[in-house]
């Protein structure tokens, strides 16, 4: 079977991309029925679970998820990469290593 490049519309940036002749012959040899409905950076962060950085490239412009919190321990405002939990303690990076170090 002949493929030819195509352009798509990205889902979730709305930017056009081309769906290139070698992504449809390794999308073909994998059994994927369906053209992609993002562009491989869109792709990249949905897979990874990452977010994007309007200030990096686009090749790969990610980096993880942080949130706000305030350290149970000293009161100190710093950030995590997960998701805290209302009813646990979430600490800074020092009081961290402090609270591992006397276990």
């Amino acid at each position: 079977m002949a493929f030819a490049a195509k352009l798509l519309h990205c889902i979730d940036c709305r930017k056009n991309f081309t769906y290139s002749v070698e992504e449809q012959e390794f999308h073909a040899s994998r059994g994927f029925p369906n053209v992609p409905g993002r562009c491989p950076s869109c792709r990249y962060v949905k897979k990874t679970g990452l977010i994007k950085d309007e200030n990096v490239s686009e090749d790969f412009s990610a980096r993880k998820k942080v949130f706000p919190v305030t350290c149970t321990s000293c009161g100190k405002v710093t950030r995590v990469p997960f998701q805290p939990r209302q009813n646990e303690p979430v600490y800074c990076s020092d009081c961290y290593i402090k609270s591992k170090a006397r276990r």
